[in-house]
């Protein structure tokens, strides 16, 4: 969580759980609040002077959310107001972190419908299984990345190739990585997303590569083991990779636990080689 303050974070996480999305009612709702507050994070990117201003633990919270409530009020909905005078309201260390507070919140808005773990797994499966098509084909990847293909082409285009096959929330996320990566790549902006919805869920996202697709009961009981391991859920993400010899390559955030036969043997030649 690089440089964000925890305790804002769960704070405005907590008031955007109690004061907005209780009321929400609808998957819809929670898509459209999610949507509007990613127009607030696209606003603050654009406004350097504006973010800047925002983040300065020196100036008055009061004056923050007065600030946004007049940029916002005719433009989005009051809930969106709410939230976004929340997130602006909070300390952060910098204008950097408040632009990812107020995307967090639009990640977790958008998701806020799927609230059991077998909901939210498929919306992670859902976006890790586009990430790996996207690198499967670069065509694709060209097309939805090409600098200079206006925003609604790119719109369209993931409408036809998703439309009827994931649900409202991937399609929101995946569209705001296609159109909105915030300097990041496409594949980077999607894994942000996905990790970002494994932290909603209050768990962690394992990357298993493999030789041989695992079954259900070896992913069943390497979940397990990783969960004993972090001490909280696993989600597996699992990538067949015929270029492993035995084994499996695990990645949990920044850490790979490497077990194939391959990346024993480069260890050992590390090893000698010191």
């Amino acid at each position: 969580m690089r440089g964000i303050s925890r305790t804002s974070l769960v704070e405005v996480t907590r008031r955007l759980d109690d004061n907005v999305l209780a009321s929400a009612g609808t998957a819809q709702s929670g898509v459209a609040l999610g949507g509007e507050l990613f127009e607030v994070v696209a606003l603050l990117g654009s406004q350097h002077s504006l973010r800047r201003w925002l983040a300065d633990q020196a100036n008055p919270a009061e004056g923050k959310t007065e600030l946004i409530g007049q940029l916002l009020e005719t433009k989005v909905s009051p809930s969106t107001v709410i939230v976004a005078g929340d997130v602006v309201s909070a300390k952060w260390s910098g204008p950097r972190d408040l632009v990812d507070a107020m995307e967090r919140m639009a990640v977790y808005a958008t998701v806020a419908s799927l609230q059991s773990a077998s909901a939210l797994g498929e919306l992670e499966d859902e976006l890790f299984r586009f990430q790996r098509i996207v690198a499967a084909q670069p065509a694709l990847r060209d097309a939805l990345t090409r600098e200079g293909v206006a925003p609604e082409r790119r719109l369209s285009l993931l409408e036809n190739l998703l439309s009827g096959k994931v649900n409202a929330a991937t399609t929101t996320l995946i569209g705001e990585a296609v159109t909105r990566p915030r300097r990041r790549t496409l594949e980077q902006a999607l894994d942000h997303f996905g990790q970002l919805v494994a932290e909603r869920a209050q768990r962690y996202v394992a990357v298993v590569r493999s030789a041989v697709p695992l079954s259900e009961s070896q992913q069943s009981r390497l979940g397990a083991a990783l969960s004993r391991t972090y001490g909280r859920d696993i989600h597996l993400n699992t990538e067949v990779a015929p270029e492993i010899v035995g084994g499996l390559s695990i990645q949990v955030g920044d850490e790979v636990i490497d077990g194939t036969i391959a990346g024993r043997i480069a260890e050992v030649q590390r090893r000698l080689a010191g």
